[in-house]
């Protein structure tokens, strides 16, 4: 059986935690990878490592903002080039957390209202919807011509998408909107033969959270587990619009809710015909 011919990867947030584990896991398999982070420090150490550890692979670092449509533009374009030209995978990754309590509401206000720190939005939602449209940009520029897949993109949400989470209402918000972009994208994008797909990962031992003692009496999902989910999607490019619950040693297809009735469901299917709403 040939050898597969290494890919192009950009992974956003790629210096920390889960876009760690993913640089390294790509690097592993010997393909292209550019991880766009915002700290260089942590960027560039893990690009180098990543390189030393697998020699095989070609790893760069781009310094980026994502919440900022400009310095991610540059990114992209910076990371197309080092990578040959070519992109074959975007994994929309970066992301932050509510850190200690939620700005959404304070109860205890008395005064004139605070307005809430909006950063987990700005970053999970406006950050993945930026990846999302540079990832369609690039991946289009491969000609018509090309057999397969024309591109993959992977956003990571979070099992906070699927549930509510009292405790940081800001950052559900936010992966619930990443969730319904990917289902929302995913026929959009599909007459180019590209797909489009998110992970909702369960407690993964992270850097995320503010106090691991958060986890201490959780059931903590392996990192091996969302590696899989990742693998299961690039291996199938049929799949597209799917979000995969990220749990224990499972990986989980969620469908959408069921259209309450036919109607509902008629309405909808008709703004696809249409194209737009």
């Amino acid at each position: 059986m040939p050898t597969p011919s290494p890919k192009s990867i950009i992974i956003t947030g790629g210096a920390s935690g889960i876009g760690l584990s993913l640089t390294r896991h790509f690097a592993a398999q010997g393909h292209r990878v550019a991880i766009l982070d915002l700290n260089a420090a942590a960027g560039q150490e893990a690009a180098a490592a990543a390189a030393a550890d697998f020699p095989q692979a070609a790893v760069s670092f781009h310094l980026c903002n994502v919440a900022s449509w400009d310095e991610q533009a540059a990114a992209f374009e910076k990371a197309f080039q080092a990578l040959g030209d070519r992109l074959d995978v975007v994994v929309a990754n970066a992301g932050v957390s509510e850190q200690g309590a939620t700005t959404l509401v304070r109860l205890d206000e008395e005064k004139a209202p605070s307005r809430p720190g909006v950063a987990t939005v700005e970053v999970n939602l406006l950050g993945a919807v930026y990846s999302v449209n540079l990832a369609v940009h690039y991946m289009n520029r491969k000609p018509k011509t090309e057999g397969g897949s024309r591109g993959s993109i992977i956003c990571t949400a979070s099992n906070a998408g699927l549930y509510p989470l009292p405790v940081a209402p800001l950052y559900a918000a936010s992966k619930f909107g990443v969730v319904g972009l990917v289902r929302s994208t995913a026929r959009v994008i599909e007459k180019a033969n590209m797909q489009i797909n998110a992970l909702a990962p369960a407690v993964l031992d992270t850097n995320i959270a503010p106090d691991k003692d958060l986890f201490r009496h959780m059931v903590v999902t392996p990192m091996a587990t969302l590696l899989r989910g990742v693998d299961q999607f690039l291996a199938d490019p049929s799949v597209s619009g799917a979000v995969a619950e990220i749990h224990g040693d499972s990986v989980t297809i969620r469908p959408p809710h069921e259209y309450v009735d036919d109607d509902s469901k008629n309405n909808i299917e008709t703004f696809w015909n249409l194209g737009y709403a």
